[in-house]
């Protein structure tokens, strides 16, 4: 993909670059109290939603339209940029036509290649930034792809916004950040700018500050965070919205991170360790192998006994007692929990293998 650098925007050069506005445009008052408190303190690239794709109906999903020259006279009265959400053609030209400076794709949208295809169409000819938002479940291949159709379209200001996932497990997040997942898109497209949303991972706003701070940690290349002049009379996404003061203290607080450092000491004993790290991850990668040989002779003693494959109480065992061997460890037992759902989904994959090739022999031979 043919993507341009975000220094290439066009955009200030903020440290880190922050985008931050309400979750909803609910009337020009609110508008304007908030973008005039966000200029105050710093910010000049605003969000706003215009339309809101919402779960369930009856919910509010926007202003619509009407919203679109009060953004138009708040950004000529403050001198800001703006970015809103788009899930049609019509919302694209719409956009455009009262100069809205930057779009994103939503997440609901993003899991339907019918619907991004049809935004990329609008998009053909156009020269504006364009931010797509991970899908709602962790699905890097459907994310990859709206990337790339609207990159077909000629939109070389490209971006990506990480959001978070869907997980009904998961009690701490709106959205589990599933770290692995952007990262990933980071090394396949390193040209790629990723932001990241702290406010719909989080939820609430109390979490806001770690999430951000991770992604900093983690060299994303700017933040999109919720900020309304009242956020316990917002409208939507109430509980994860900041003050602009908040916000800008916030901000003030992040530390933003290297991604190398011309320091020989430093590089020396950085490398030690990792080559220490390497020793491990081949005794792990052993002690894998050595179990998994260990699965593959136990699907082969219940095929010779006609047992079947899962065995809940043996399941259980492992599941209760590996946490409290992390635990002890100094582990992180939840990691440890998903660590083996993992290895016992390989498990039964084997023994599965086991039964379908004995199986399919003993059919052979007769």
């Amino acid at each position: 993909m043919e993507i341009k650098s975000l220094k290439d925007w066009g955009l200030s050069p903020q440290q880190p670059f922050v985008i931050a506005g309400p979750c909803s445009v609910e009337t020009p008052e609110q508008l304007d109290k908030t973008v005039s408190a966000l200029v105050k303190n710093g910010i000049d690239m605003i969000r706003g939603g215009v339309w809101k794709p919402r779960t369930r109906p009856n919910s509010f999903e926007g202003v619509g339209s009407i919203a679109l020259p009060w953004i138009k006279e708040v950004k000529e009265k403050y001198g800001v940029k703006f970015a809103i959400e788009v899930a049609s053609p019509f919302h694209v030209e719409e956009a455009l036509r009262f100069g809205i400076d930057m779009l994103w794709v939503g997440a609901r949208s993003t899991v339907n290649p019918f619907t991004v295809q049809e935004i990329a169409n609008s998009l053909k000819g156009v020269d504006v930034p364009v931010l797509v938002k991970n899908p709602v479940n962790p699905d890097l291949a459907l994310w990859i792809g709206a990337l790339e159709r609207i990159n077909h379209a000629g939109i070389t200001r490209l971006g990506a916004i990480h959001r978070g996932f869907s997980n009904f497990n998961d009690t701490v997040y709106r959205n589990s950040p599933t770290w692995q997942i952007p990262l990933e898109l980071r090394t396949r497209y390193p040209q790629i700018p990723l932001i990241n949303d702290p406010s719909h991972i989080s939820g609430k706003r109390d979490l806001i500050p770690h999430i951000a701070q991770m992604a900093l940690d983690l060299n994303f290349d700017g933040l999109i965070i919720e900020s309304h002049i009242d956020p316990d009379q917002a409208w939507s996404d109430a509980a994860q919205q900041l003050k602009p003061e908040a916000l800008a203290e916030l901000i003030g607080q992040l530390h933003t991170r290297l991604v190398s450092v011309d320091n020989p000491v430093f590089e020396s004993q950085l490398e030690i360790i990792r080559e220490h790290i390497d020793e491990v991850d081949r005794e792990i990668l052993e002690a894998l192998s050595r179990r998994m040989r260990l699965v593959e002779k136990a699907g082969e003693y219940k095929k010779m006994n006609n047992v079947a494959i899962f065995q809940m109480e043996r399941w259980k065992k492992v599941f209760e007692t590996r946490p409290e061997w992390a635990r002890a460890l100094q582990v992180n037992p939840e990691f440890v929990k998903e660590l083996f759902q993992l290895i016992h989904t390989e498990s039964i994959k084997k023994q599965e293998e086991i039964m379908g090739v004995a199986f399919y022999s003993e059919e052979k031979k007769k």
